[in-house]
């Protein structure tokens, strides 16, 4: 029971932490947040195959990605992977927007094309946290 309880009340430390830097990354860096916002308004619809949301907000998309491209970086987060990413994010946002501009991609390739920025997104996270990716 001891032992149980332990573990429990360390799991609950964790994710504390863990949400702390979450929420603290969002707060020194606005502009990552904003494209959080759209990032989970388009990409957690499409989990379930509905790809309305990412077809009408793909220009916001586009538009958050390069805001946060042209924000300073907090100087906490400075470093080139995090820049790196950044650049690939607002590359990869742009040609998404035109991928559903131009109509002739299938719901599949949209579907894997935000799942891979959604990847690029959490690189980006992970490297806020100092985590490996």
């Amino acid at each position: 029971m001891k032992t149980t309880l332990i573990f429990l009340f360390s799991a609950l430390c964790f994710v504390g932490a863990n949400q702390a830097t979450s929420q603290s990354i969002f707060d020194q860096w606005p502009q990552l947040n904003d494209y959080h916002s759209v990032m989970s308004s388009t990409f957690h619809p499409a989990e379930e195959d509905d790809l309305e949301p990412l077809k009408t907000k793909s220009g916001e998309l586009s538009e958050k990605a390069a805001a946060l491209a042209k924000a300073d970086i907090p100087e906490q987060f400075l470093s080139d992977d995090i820049k790196d990413a950044v650049k690939q994010l607002a590359k990869d946002s742009k040609s998404l927007d035109k991928m559903v501009n131009k109509g002739k991609s299938t719901d599949v390739e949209l579907k894997a094309a935000i799942y891979d920025l959604h990847d690029v997104f959490h690189k980006i996270v992970g490297l806020c946290r100092h985590e490996d990716h």
